[in-house]
Formats: structure tokens, C-alpha cells, sequence
């Protein structure tokens, strides 16, 4: 499809405006999305796995769940229960089979079989320390002897070196590696269980199931924790024995389960209102605890469930190219946000970026009632690199149709090398880009080249010996000493 006409090519001194580019309507003429990142097979979309349990199922419902109680006086009363009363309750029952329920149906890991890398979000602290322990306790039994309670870790505010968890996470080191192929780097620890800390700029991309243990009321809560399982990934890159890689059969990322316990996706999709800012209540009152221990409980303004509760029905739904509502809003919200500000609309014209970059990060982000952050921008924005916030307001006011890709920066710093240093070995400029890219991108690579320590490229799944062999000899230096005086390694970053 060829790119959209636009009607006046900017110059470095233009003023913007929607007429200028033939935008009327005040949108842009060209974006690319999260839906587009999709489409060109940067990113991934989830798996939907609607389950309920049957209090959940009635907490849905118009009437929602009734609960009978005493007051203060002896008196009989009752309490309704809907969706946004559960954001700080916690029904232990319900627990043991949304936990059963998420790891019988999680997706595996295609190397070594194992329940894929996940992260569940919890209600509370106490909720996730909870749910570890049942995760571990059923790991247990469906895997006797292969976790000893490693299965599962409470990654919140209150555990130590929570920080670093979430780091030995990512890099599939978190509690050891796994034993089952001791060539595969994986690692022990299966599931985090967290409520906060993993939602917002964590990058790992070998995440396989999303469990969403609570409601979710806020638009970019849900963005942040869906967007953690998009990115691709090659489980190759992990393993080091080419006979075991010879019979893996799909080595890449190509979904990932997101588990939705309280119908959030149905939320987002169908209900909540993208024009209205919602304040979200809160049960006051106190009431004695009259059960005598036997079904429910409401005290201090909770309710905890002490019945039997089982699963009511679960529903899987792959997200198709159109995407979830809620991909579509995020960034055309900053966008016009952005549009409808005089301050920032005049820097523009001045091509004083310097004052606009400072005034978004003084008076744009942060601040109810969106909350907008350069890094959920980045996420809503949906590019496999980091992309600027220069390069995201240019976008905004039509200065650039799109973000280009990593490849396509690639490609185009490349491009520049060859046109400096005329490789006469035409042959061999194939090796030489996969050289390029591959220290452009990697860091383990550039350590390697760096370092002089060439036989680590023997087990290295990025660039290989043979393919550092296929590089001209004196195009083996060229190219890093290239790349470290002319190339912005940021904006390849992830």
C-alpha cells in the first residue's frame, strides 16, 4: 500500500497545521501503532483467556453478589458486591482454582516443555505472597521434586532485592537455572507474582502468560501490563547444543496467553468510558464478623469468601490484526493533547525543541489525569526500538509519516558505511551488514569483538564464528571502530 499523499512537504521553518497536511479532521495523516507493530510482525497480540469463577461471574452481573449480615445493632442487612468492590478483596478458595486453572492452561516453553515464563498481578502484597505460595504448592504436585518451592516468587515492595528479581528475571537467572537441558539458559523461577513492579518499562521478552489476578479500572495499568508479553523472542538465542536446536520445531514467540479472571478485557472493550474520568469507590462501614467462621465474612468494610467456589467457565480468544480498543486510544489521546496545547503548537513553529521536549516533561507527564510517561508512549507507540520523545511529538505534528523500525535505522546507517568505505569485496557486503548490525545491537557481541575473545562467538546465537570468518579481515576492525565514532547505540535499544 503506498504511503498517504501529503499535500505540503514541511520545511525545517514551516508552522504546522491540519490543513497544511491535509488533515481536516485534525488527525493524522499517517501513525503507526501498536496494531501496525502487529501487522508487520514486530510485536504480538494475546490470546484472551476469559475464565471465571461462579462468584466472579455474579460480581458481573447487573444484580452483583448479595452478602447478609448483622449490623452493629442485631439488625439484618445486606450489601451489594460488583466488580470494583473486589480491587481489595480476597476470596481464598477462588484462589486455589484461578491459580490450578492458570497453569494447566499456560502456554509451554518450546526448548525445554516447561510452563512458560509469567507474570501474575496481584491484588495487594499479602494477596501476592498468597498466591506464590499456592502457585508453588500445586507446582508441587503436578511436578513433584523439580522446583522445591522455587516454582513461584512474590516480586513486590516488601520482599528484598525485589529489584534485582525482577532483573535476574530478564535475564533467565532468577533463583539458578533450570536443570532439565543444561545447554538451555532458563530460568528456575517460572512465575513472579507481583502487583506494581512489573507493569512499566520492565522488558522481558521471553514472557509466555499474563495472569491479571484482579480488576483493573485504569486504561494505562491495563496498556502497561498487556504490553509486557508483545515482544517477540527466539528461544534459540538461549540454547547452546546444536543437536537439541535441531530438533527444536518452533523456536519463536509467536503468542502469549493473557489469563483474564474478571472479565478486563470485556471492561476495556465494551464498557468503560475513554471520555470520563472515573473516581473509583470505596465501602465505608464496619460490621461485626457474625458467621462464627462458617461462609461469609464482612468485616472493616471487606468481604472474604470462605465457601467453596469453582470455575465457571473458560473462554480463549486470540486477539485478531484490529487489536484490542484500548490500542487504539492511549497514544491518540496524547496526540491530541498535544494538539490542543498552544504553548507546545508555538515551540513547534519556532523549531524550539529544546522548550518543547522540557515544557511535555514539566507540565505534560505525570500529572492526572492520564498519567502519560515517555515510557508508556513508547509501549502504546508499539516500535522495536527506543524511540525519542523528539521523535514522538515530530510524529504528533506530521514532521515524520512514521517511526521507522530498527531494521530500517539499520539499513540506513549501513548504507552510510558502505558509502564511506567503497568495500571492494562486493561479495562479501553481505557479511559485512550481518557484522554491523549484529555489533550495532548486541552488546554481548561488541564484548566479544571488544575483548578480542573470538571462540565465545562459537556458542554465541546473535553472530557466529563463521560468519565473523565471512568478514573481510580488514572490515573486521573498520566496522567497530565505525560504529563507536558515528552510531547512536540508544536508539537501538529496546
Amino acid at each position: 500500500m503506498p504511503p498517504p499523499t501529503i499535500r505540503a512537504r514541511p520545511s525545517a521553518a514551516c508552522c504546522w497545521t491540519p490543513i497544511t497536511f491535509g488533515c481536516e479532521s485534525g488527525q493524522p495523516t499517517f501513525r503507526y501503532s501498536l496494531l501496525d507493530g502487529v501487522k508487520d510482525g514486530y510485536l504480538i497480540n494475546p490470546t484472551v483467556v476469559d475464565a471465571r469463577t461462579e462468584i466472579t461471574t455474579t460480581l458481573l452481573s447487573e444484580e452483583g453478589f448479595v452478602v447478609s449480615f448483622k449490623d452493629d445493632t442485631g439488625e439484618d442487612q445486606q450489601e451489594t458486591f460488583k466488580q470494583r468492590e473486589f480491587e481489595k478483596r480476597f476470596f481464598s478458595d477462588a484462589t486455589n482454582r484461578l491459580c490450578k486453572t492458570f497453569i494447566e492452561n499456560s502456554l509451554r516453553d518450546p526448548i525445554s516443555g516447561e510452563i512458560g515464563k509469567s507474570i501474575v498481578f496481584a491484588v495487594s502484597q499479602n494477596h501476592a505472597a498468597k498466591l506464590a505460595q499456592i502457585f508453588n504448592q500445586i507446582a508441587d504436585r503436578m511436578f513433584p521434586g523439580k522446583y522445591q518451592s522455587d516454582f513461584a516468587v512474590q516480586v513486590t515492595s516488601s520482599v528484598t532485592d525485589a529489584q534485582q528479581f525482577t532483573t535476574n528475571f530478564a535475564n533467565n537467572n532468577l533463583l539458578g537455572s533450570a536443570n532439565f537441558i543444561p545447554a538451555y539458559k532458563i530460568s528456575k523461577a517460572r512465575v513472579c507474582v507481583t502487583v506494581g513492579m512489573m507493569t512499566t518499562g520492565y522488558d522481558c521478552t521471553d514472557i509466555l502468560n499474563l495472569g491479571m489476578f484482579r480488576p483493573i479500572f485504569s486504561p494505562t495499568d491495563f496498556i502497561q501490563i498487556k504490553g509486557r508479553g508483545t515482544r517477540n523472542h527466539d528461544f534459540l538465542e538461549q540454547l547452546f547444543d546444536d543437536a537439541v536446536k535441531a530438533g527444536v520445531t518452533r523456536p519463536r514467540k509467536t503468542a502469549f496467553k493473557l489469563f483474564d479472571f474478571f472479565a478486563n478485557c470485556e471492561y476495556f472493550e465494551t464498557e468503560y468510558n475513554y471520555d470520563e474520568v472515573l473516581k473509583l469507590p470505596r465501602p465505608t462501614g464496619k460490621w461485626p464478623d457474625e458467621s462464627g467462621g462458617e461462609g461469609p465474612v464482612v468485616q472493616g468494610g471487606t468481604y472474604q469468601h470462605l465457601g467453596i467456589d469453582i470455575i465457571a467457565s473458560v473462554r480463549e480468544e486470540t486477539v485478531g490484526p484490529e487489536g484490542m480498543k484500548i490500542d487504539r486510544m492511549f497514544f491518540e489521546r496524547f496526540e491530541e493533547a498535544m494538539r490542543k496545547n498552544a504553548e507546545i503548537i508555538a515551540a513547534v513553529d519556532a523549531v524550539q525543541w529544546d522548550r518543547v521536549i522540557d515544557y511535555v516533561n514539566r507540565e505534560v507527564f505525570d500529572k492526572p489525569e492520564e498519567y502519560y510517561t515517555l515510557d508508556k508512549l513508547r509501549q502504546s507507540a508499539a516500535v522495536d526500538r527506543r524511540i525519542t520523545l523528539r521523535e514522538i511529538l515530530e510524529k504528533v505534528f506530521g514532521l515524520i509519516p512514521r517511526f521507522k523500525s530498527k531494521d530500517e535505522l539499520l539499513e540506513k546507517e549501513f548504507a552510510k558505511f558502505v558509502a564511506d568505505y567503497k568495500p571492494d569485496e562486493a561479495t562479501a557486503i553481505p557479511a559485512i551488514k550481518t557484522y554491523f548490525k549484529a555489533y550495532v545491537t548486541s552488546g554481548r557481541v561488541r564484548d566479544i569483538i571488544d575483548s578480542r575473545q573470538f571462540t565465545d562467538l562459537a556458542t554465541n546465537p546473535v553472530f557466529s564464528t563463521r560468519d565473523f570468518k565471512a568478514v573481510p579481515r580488514r572490515f573486521r576492525t573498520l566496522v567497530p571502530e565505525y560504529v563507536k565514532d558515528y552510531v547512536s547505540l540508544n536508539q537501538f535499544a529496546a
